[in-house]
């Protein structure tokens, strides 16, 4: 391995579900001869491809996980991570694009910008990733590249030129010009290896100069030489690509390619292209905090002489423990080295140090700066920071999305519910966007994620390997009980078992307050109740509000007051009185007309302006409450308040609905009382339970 930061290139590769990002990632390894066969995605043969390393990415072909591997073009190191399509798994996406110094937007020719193309390329500009484009799938039947090019421009803004065009189309497509060279490229032989270069077809002459103009007029705003030569008519292959590069470094142009992974055409230019038009780590600012001096912003050097800073962007539990991959920033991290956690501030020393492929690791000595590795057997979260012990330095972790989806999940019995726990510790140590919790009100294990094939997932991965046999539910909604009107109460706690007795009495009223829990009054007078059981009383009062007599569900939003009673000289005691004021409560709810609160959501949907309508539907028919609606440019946000209740299953009505381009975001506002038909429904539910329980 020839350590030359100026030879490297980490680049991800990102896109729409089913664009062709796998397919692109194989044919890259196999012609950098990382790979000596090809195997497709869904192919005939049952092996899949290399990056698609887990049995269930395999059987669904579909990528789940992002999965990192380099391999050498032309004297170039490429660090490569495949991520996944599908917005549910798109914190794998996020931490890839976090740490990459540049990326390649796959695109198809056919479907052109989708929504989630829409969603990569904010989350590139979020991290500023320079990327050039790759327009994929040229060979379909209905393909139209330089159409894609426009909607580049278009649909997400960005400068996109055009750097090949096709040479036919469809069935019928052949190879590309390229526009920096003028020459005509074939891919020949039985998978595309051998390149032959003609002239350009004569019916393509014309369309080919007006494109390279273009291509000259945008790359000459980066580049005074170029924009002299192109003046002078003496431009030259080198001076466009130097002008070209500069566009793409600071974002001003996104360097469009077109072919067919999947026919082995187009692949090798875009190498090349990976290689002269996409950053080398050194060219990219990258800034840490200094801890020690009050988060001081520090720039990073790719230097490998100076102190570590190195990033764990991702873990996975493999078969010998914890897998940490890394990204090093500065310094070199090498075997046997101990290394700090700036979160936690635990040494912790370095035992094994490998490179990825896939699945498959190659130990090594070190991981420069600029590289990305891997290490094992080291305990952190994803998002760390280490560095070497002279230094505090933090970097900023990646944006983490709130997950919007929660299901209930039932271990079939105790090995599974022992094998559930392990799973759900592991799977929320990988994935922050996967969350779980045990509900104390309902008792179910709750577990959240980005969308239902999200959760199917992880259910599907607790059964292959934790053997976890667990069922799902919908998960039950923290309903609350109030009280709507005053009602008095007077009443007296009697027991006589021989001995002493048990005895006490109180009365006053309970009324319904806003904005509090339980208030508590104590309006005696003249020692009817003694004070050292008022306290016993208060106590009564607050356990009685744990569990109300409509659903079971806490009580909430009630004033007591107690203005009279009695005690006794013998019989009274604290057990009496807290039974006296259980009974008093017990007495004086029914009379107080009883309400069921459920929890109200604060929604905000981002959309296209073309759904607004659809999606003020969809949520009027979830009994929503409309607050407003503002728009930013294209994208419109409607704001509403919508009952939990209603909004399970939202996500996947919403992307059906706006074709996958909207999301949603929610949030808990405030309870509010559940209108008389469904709090019929739920009492006579909660009936039916507590029969069958019984």
């Amino acid at each position: 391995m020839k350590r030359d930061p100026q030879k490297v290139r980490n680049i991800g590769i990102s896109a729409h579900i089913d664009a062709g990002k796998t397919t692109l990632t194989e044919r890259i390894l196999y012609y950098t001869q990382k790979i000596h066969a090809i195997h497709d995605v869904k192919g005939k043969d049952g092996v899949g491809a290399t990056m698609d390393f887990m049995e269930l990415e395999r059987e669904r072909g579909i990528t789940i996980t992002s999965a990192a591997t380099y391999c050498e073009w032309k004297g170039h190191e490429i660090n490569i991570i495949d991520t996944p399509g599908h917005v549910d798994f798109t914190i794998e996406v996020e931490r890839a694009l976090r740490v990459l110094d540049g990326g390649v937007l796959v695109l198809c020719s056919v479907g052109g910008v989708q929504s989630q193309s829409i969603t990569v390329d904010r989350q590139m500009a979020r991290y500023e990733v320079p990327c050039i484009a790759f327009v994929n799938k040229c060979d379909r039947s209905g393909a139209n590249p330089l159409r894609v090019v426009d909607q580049l421009r278009n649909k997400l803004g960005h400068n996109a030129v055009a750097m090949q065009i096709p040479i036919g189309l469809e069935a019928g497509f052949e190879g590309v010009v390229d526009l920096v060279s003028m020459k005509a490229i074939y891919f020949d032989g039985p998978n595309g290896e051998e390149l032959r270069t003609e002239e350009i077809p004569s019916e393509l002459q014309e369309e080919a100069e007006a494109r390279r103009e273009i291509l000259l007029d945008e790359a000459s705003m980066f580049s005074e030489e170029l924009m002299e030569a192109a003046l002078e008519g003496s431009v030259t292959e080198e001076m466009l690509i130097k002008g070209v590069r500069a566009g793409t470094l600071v974002r001003g142009i996104t360097p469009v390619f077109i072919g067919s992974a999947y026919k082995n055409k187009g692949v090798q230019p875009l190498l090349d292209a990976v290689t002269d038009y996409l950053p080398q780590p050194d060219e990219i600012k990258n800034v840490a905090l200094d801890m020690e001096n009050e988060e001081a912003e520090v720039v990073l050097e790719t230097d490998p002489e100076k102190p570590l800073v190195a990033l764990a962007f991702k873990l996975e539990e493999g078969r010998y423990g914890q897998l940490t991959y890394i990204r090093v920033y500065q310094g070199t991290l090498s075997k046997g080295d101990t290394i700090v956690n700036s979160r936690t501030g635990r040494k912790v020393k370095v035992g094994r140090v490998v490179r990825m492929h896939a699945d498959q690791m190659e130990d090594i000595e070190s991981v420069p700066a600029g590289y990305i590795g891997a290490l094992f057997g080291i305990d952190c979260a994803s998002g760390d920071t280490f560095t070497c012990p002279e230094i505090r330095y933090s970097m900023t972790s990646m944006h983490v999305p709130e997950p919007v989806i929660s299901l209930a999940i039932i271990p079939a019995d105790n090995k599974a519910q022992v094998n559930m726990s392990k799973a759900l510790s592991r799977f929320t140590k990988e994935d922050p966007t996967f969350r779980t919790y045990v509900d104390h009100e309902t008792g179910d294990t709750i577990i959240s994620g980005m969308g239902e094939l999200h959760l199917e997932v992880y259910i599907e991965r607790m059964r292959r390997e934790y053997n976890a046999e667990v069922s799902t539910g919908m998960p039950q909604v923290a309903y609350r009980e109030t009280i709507t009107q005053k009602a008095d109460f007077n009443y007296t706690h009697k027991k006589q078992t021989g001995g002493a007795g048990q005895y006490g009495r109180g009365a006053g009223y309970l009324e319904p307050v806003s904005d509090e829990e339980f208030v508590f009054e104590n309006k005696i007078v003249g020692g009817a109740i003694p004070t050292e059981f008022i306290s016993s009383c208060e106590k009564g009062f607050r356990s009685s509000m744990e569990k109300g007599q409509l659903l079971g569900f806490p009580v909430t939003g009630v004033q007591v007051t107690i203005n009279d009673g009695q005690a006794h000289s013998v019989d009274s005691s604290d057990t009496a009185f807290q039974a006296a004021a259980r009974g008093a409560f017990k007495e004086a709810y029914h009379r107080a007309k009883p309400q069921i609160l459920e929890p109200i959501m604060k929604v905000a949907v981002e959309t296209p302006t073309e759904f607004q309508g659809v999606v003020m539907g969809s949520l009027n028919q979830r009994r929503g409450m409309i607050l407003g609606t503002q728009d930013e440019g294209d994208m419109c946000i409607i704001e509403a308040e919508v009952p939990l209740v209603e909004m399970f299953g939202y996500s996947t009505v919403l992307r059906s609905a706006t074709q996958g381009k909207a999301q949603f975001t929610m949030e808990f506002a405030t309870y509010r009382q559940v209108p008389k038909s469904v709090a019929e429904e739920l009492v006579k539910k909660a009936a039916e339970k507590k029969k069958q329980a019984a």
